[in-house]
């Protein structure tokens, strides 16, 4: 999935292309241990793909809301 593809759909649309993504994942990684895939390739994409859906996530929230991403930052540095 290419990031162009994903500035352009609504938070929903990204919602839901997630929980195919995530699911996809996992499927892969079930028939991974269970028989050999094909290509071994395929679990890596599927999880980039979800790693860049939850990027583009993350960028919407903070650009919606940019003290979240301070709070944060200070919530990690009391844990320390």
């Amino acid at each position: 999935m290419a990031k162009v593809e994903l500035k352009g759909m609504t938070i929903q649309e990204l919602n839901s292309e997630l929980a195919k993504a995530e699911k996809h994942h996992s499927d892969l990684k079930f028939n991974n241990a269970v028989a050999t895939l094909q290509d071994n390739s395929q679990i890596k994409i599927a999880r980039r793909d979800v790693a860049r859906i939850k990027t583009e996530i993350r960028a919407r929230e903070l650009a919606e809301s940019p003290s979240l991403k301070r709070d944060k930052i200070r919530a990690r540095r009391r844990k320390s």
